[in-house]
């Protein structure tokens, strides 16, 4: 089990910290105000604990956080735990800007450390279950979405009402919709101190035609969580507050009478949902995706598009605007397509028709071909070059001095080398030795090119395979070091040698072996 150290036992980190001790995964509780610590040393002897972020991070038993502390301290923690090697869980919002939000992924990605943020929403069996409905045409055509999050009290002096309460239904409303709004509108006020808003209403507008309102408020009478969904054929309503029923559907329809809509209504389906603790499933994801290495429900790249719209919504409630949000934010439409968590330097060249996925960086003076897939979290480096029609599975680096040519395959985790005796004291980058992949050639998962090497046309490389000598053409090599154990067709098929002929048993295609030791097409 994954030891976890929870950072900020206030209000919410108590609670983080009560689930992961049921758990057994609890290792630490810090706390910078030493006045509270004595409760949570009686409470949980078994765990250390500390007024120091630095001792949790430096501590190598504890390979995670749970950092619950003020919105204004989000980024600097992050940042901190991820550069330490921990996985991260972090209440709302992930940081209070986009573009710390886009660092703070992009780093999660380059240290290999999961990243989750605490929409909590998103573990609540109600709303998994009006997800599935919806996704089964339950509802019919959605057309509006409206939810309330109001209170009394729990006064922030960090972050304003919207930065609050609001990621909590903006994250759902976009799950569920499954796209982002074309406009942002926000209005609000400010009664109880002059630059924090108390109350906002923010409207949205989404290309399918869906408009949806947030309501947010630590000015009310009384506690209200509630989403509703209207679709043409029911209505859904997530009362969060009820004790029981907390998701019912409305078969209610509109009718026409002499011209003029006729409502019928219909008494309310209760849907029954599990009881589970949001707080605990989302606690129990979190460790599995630990162990697992898995993706959160809630990851990095779906915080992103939480606080871009946290973003617009901000900049409308500051000037009274509309604010508009386009797929290119502003910029030239490109010919090729980008993921908004991308990083695509200035001086890159990208062919048309290329895609380029999840918090990957291409880096100036790089150049790929036309139609290449680049999956997520790959480093494209400086002055390297991928032709046409390359595809690059997740989690690789193509390092200055490596080229790929047309048709390339590097499956998830392929390790490219540039400098063969690296030392991190000793700069080396003088010594870069050209790798170069020819035309075809298939890279599989986990193998290691180191540089200097030539792998030709068509070649294999096995999965886990390490190449420190130049692959032949159509030659299938696995091991480590990796060595020739067979030959391969074009098509990707293993060839037969039947009396000293190659032939593909899949394509009919027939090789015999050249001069150099290539298996060449006959």
């Amino acid at each position: 089990m994954s030891r976890i150290a929870v950072i900020g036992a206030g209000y919410w980190g108590k609670n983080l910290i009560r689930n992961f001790a049921e758990l057994q995964a609890l290792g630490a509780i810090c706390d910078t105000d030493e006045r509270v610590l004595p409760y949570f040393t009686q409470h949980y002897p078994e765990c250390v604990t500390t007024v120091s972020p630095s001792d949790v991070l430096g501590d190598r038993t504890i390979d995670a956080v749970a950092i619950a502390t003020p919105a204004e301290t989000h980024g600097r923690l992050v940042r901190d735990a991820l550069l330490a090697g921990k996985d991260v869980f972090v209440e709302k919002p992930l940081c209070l800007t986009l573009e710390g939000g886009r660092e703070l992924v992009a780093l999660a990605a380059a240290q290999g450390r999961v990243l989750m943020v605490g929409h909590l929403l998103w573990y609540h069996p109600a709303v998994l279950t009006l997800r599935q409905l919806i996704a089964q045409g339950e509802l019919g055509r959605i057309q509006y979405i409206y939810s309330n999050r109001l209170n009394l009290g729990r006064v922030r002096k960090e972050e304003n009402i919207l930065w609050s309460f609001a990621p909590h239904d903006l994250s759902v409303i976009l799950g569920l919709l499954n796209e982002m709004p074309e406009t942002v509108h926000a209005q609000g006020g400010n009664y109880l101190q002059p630059r924090i808003a108390d109350v906002t209403v923010s409207l949205l507008s989404f290309p399918s035609g869906v408009k949806a309102h947030v309501f947010v408020s630590w000015l009310h009478p009384y506690k209200e969580q509630k989403l509703i969904v209207v679709g043409n054929q029911k209505m859904a309503v997530f009362d969060d507050m009820e004790p029981e029923h907390k998701l019912l559907l409305y078969p209610h329809s509109i009718g026409w009478k002499d011209q003029l809509p006729v409502p019928t209504k219909m008494d309310a389906e209760v849907v029954p949902v599990t009881h589970e603790e949001p707080l605990r499933a989302e606690c129990a994801h979190f460790l599995d995706c630990v162990k697992t290495r898995s993706t959160p429900r809630t990851d990095g790249s779906e915080a992103l598009r939480v606080l871009q719209v946290l973003q617009l919504c901000q900049k409308s409630l500051e000037t009274g605007q509309v604010m508009r949000r386009t797929p290119e934010t502003g910029s030239p439409r490109r010919p090729y397509m980008a993921h908004e968590s991308a990083f695509i330097d200035e001086g890159a060249e990208i062919g048309a028709g290329t895609q380029i996925w999840h918090v990957s960086h291409v880096m100036r003076g790089a150049k790929i071909g036309k139609n290449c897939r680049i999956g997520q979290n790959v480093v494209i480096g400086p002055n390297t070059t991928i032709g046409d029609g390359v595809k690059i599975q997740n989690n690789v680096s193509v390092y200055e001095g490596v080229t790929l040519e047309d048709a390339v395959f590097c499956g998830p985790s392929v390790v490219f080398t540039n400098v063969l005796n690296p030392r991190s004291e000793v700069p080396r980058m003088n010594e870069i030795k050209p790798t170069l992949i020819r035309s075809g050639a298939s890279l599989g998962a986990n193998c290691t090119v180191v540089c200097g090497v030539t792998v030709g046309r068509y070649a294999f490389v096995g999965a886990g395979a390490v190449v420190t000598s130049d692959v032949d053409a159509h030659a299938l090599v696995v091991g480590n070091p990796a060595r020739r154990t067979g030959w391969m067709c074009q098509c990707g098929v293993q060839l037969k040698d039947a009396r000293g002929q190659l032939t593909c048993h899949v394509c009919q295609r027939r090789y015999r072996k050249g001069r150099d030791g290539l298996a060449e097409e006959w």
